[in-house]
């Protein structure tokens, strides 16, 4: 049987239309039912994620994919809470940015509004179900949600909790819809949807989402790939850099806001390389260099290739290199980064707002780690991506990045001359 995308669509702008009007108190009372329906729950959901697993093992899936797919109580608890902040983040929709009376006497408002259907293509992350949902769910979109085949039956899980519970607070259940047919054809067919899908997010790998630039015809938000640095400069704490470097790159290497590249000062590299080195070796980090980088570290660091410099590994690997001044480590950064998040550690006040200010990524950091690139981090409750580009939106994208506006002027008869 075909899958009836047209008829998905025509579902989802009806629920658009109806989910733009909802009162915040009915949004935040629903999100906060929905939270508890996830715990109420979670048995099903588990047990869908255990099938999912163990077909994707079975595949021979490596395990940083396996990782992002896997489910336990403590992740369906972190999805619930995520629902419960948006409830409690205000609502952007209605607000007035700006106002004032032009020469005319008209009084013009520039006012919230929400993008209307958004659709979603993911990889195997779950938790972006639930994330997607609810930020959309808050800011008046509905939502087309196309997930990885390798989380299907997770996914399947996670919507059928969403909408019974939509259903039964009294709101369209078609606010929040899945395709399950995940054929590369559908999908295609799906980017194209320019009568139905007011914006597309991809979120996943790098391959995933240019696939989706190139072949959409919908406007993308394109959410990128995460190739992150540390930069530590000639005067760093050594504890302190320590401590960043291993929690960016080993936390949780297989997400895009892990660290993936290295650089440090020539002046400091002598003393700064063997420490780090034997601090990512406890996690058993594989350590690929430049030439200076394997002079210092000896048999313990591989010759990094031309290519390790711009690849996200998602994995213990790491390149490490040695600059000879902060002038150089910008310009590597700007050069190999994917504009995602970078990181400097310093004391130097003056090297740090150089860092911040000339560094091209869509987070700067001094003095902490690159992990901290997450909606939930920032505050935003979730997350439905973190964009790379300049437009629209950059960064960790939460309620406000989902929504535009319109301009509302009122008028007492006013004609032009």
């Amino acid at each position: 049987m075909e899958f009836n995308l047209e008829e998905m669509g025509q579902k989802a702008k009806k629920a658009a239309f109806e989910l733009a009007q909802l009162p915040t108190s009915k949004k935040n009372e629903v999100l906060k039912q929905l939270a508890q329906a996830l715990l109420e729950h979670e048995t099903a959901i588990l047990t869908a994620n255990k099938a999912d697993l163990v077909q994707a093992k079975q595949g021979g899936r490596p395990q940083k994919f396996t990782d992002r797919l896997t489910l336990n109580r403590d992740r369906i608890v972190a999805m619930a809470e995520g629902l419960k902040q948006v409830a409690s983040l205000p609502d952007p929709i209605g607000r007035v940015d700006q106002g004032w009376i032009n020469h005319a006497g008209l009084q013009i408002s520039k006012r919230r509004v929400s993008l209307g259907v958004v659709g979603m293509i993911y990889e195997a992350r779950p938790n972006v179900t639930v994330d997607a949902f609810g930020l959309c769910f808050k800011s008046g979109n509905a939502v087309i949600l196309r997930g990885g085949k390798e989380a299907l039956q997770t996914n399947i899980a996670l919507t059928k909790v969403l909408r019974q519970g939509l259903e039964q607070t009294g709101i369209n259940p078609d606010a929040v819809q899945l395709i399950t047919d995940t054929s590369h054809e559908l999908a295609n067919r799906f980017m194209q949807m320019t009568a139905y899908l007011d914006v597309l997010i991809p979120r996943g790998s790098a391959r995933l989402i240019q696939t989706v630039v190139k072949n959409a015809k919908v406007p993308v938000i394109e959410t990128g790939a995460g190739n992150c640095h540390v930069y530590i400069h000639q005067d760093a704490d050594l504890k302190m850099a320590q401590d960043i470097v291993v929690n960016a790159k080993c936390q949780r290497p297989s997400v895009c806001n892990a660290a993936e590249t290295l650089l440090v000062h020539k002046d400091s590299a002598d003393k700064m390389l063997p420490h780090l080195a034997k601090a990512l070796a406890k996690y058993h980090v594989e350590l690929r260099g430049d030439d200076r980088a394997c002079q210092i570290l000896g048999p313990g660091c591989k010759k990094a290739q031309p290519e390790d410099w711009d690849t996200e590994y998602n994995d213990y690997i790491m390149t490490v290199g040695v600059v000879d001044s902060l002038d150089q480590a910008i310009k590597h950064i700007n050069q190999h980064s994917t504009h995602h998040s970078e990181a400097i550690v310093t004391n130097d006040y003056q090297a740090s707002q150089r860092f911040l200010n000339e560094i091209d990524s869509a987070c700067v950091y001094v003095n902490a780690s690159t992990r901290f690139t997450d909606g939930f981090e920032f505050g935003f409750g979730a997350e439905i991506g973190i964009a790379t580009q300049k437009l629209h939106a950059r960064g960790p994208m939460g309620l406000n990045e989902l929504t535009t506006f319109k301009y509302v002027i009122l008028g007492n008869g006013q004609i032009r001359k």
